[in-house]
């Protein structure tokens, strides 16, 4: 029986942290592409504010090569489909659960 225990023990856990994990890096992709959605802005306008501010910032206004939207797309379905997988073994873990206390009952 405590075997059973601390298998079923580990799999709750480990749904959960995997779900945590999962839900931790939805989180970071949302936030990505908001920030990413936020920064579009008409190059004209981006370069104005560099004229008037100055010339050597104009690297910093515009956005970089390697921030990609796509990037935290694909992250963002990623994570939802560890949140899944972790979900399941969730759903597993209580059905084993129900199973245990039925034929012990």
């Amino acid at each position: 029986m405590s075997i059973v225990n601390n298998d079923v023990n580990s799999a709750v856990v480990s749904g959960l942290l995997g779900f945590q994990r999962a839900s931790d890096g939805i989180t970071q992709a949302s936030i990505g592409i908001a920030q990413k959605a936020a920064q579009l802005r008409d190059p004209q306008e981006v370069l104005a504010d560099a004229a008037t501010t100055q010339l050597g910032l104009t690297s910093q206004l515009l956005p970089s090569r390697g921030d990609s939207i796509t990037s935290d797309i694909v992250s963002l379905s990623v994570n939802l489909t560890n949140a899944q997988a972790s979900t399941k073994v969730l759903d597993v873990a209580n059905e084993t659960v129900g199973r245990l206390i039925d034929e012990l009952a």
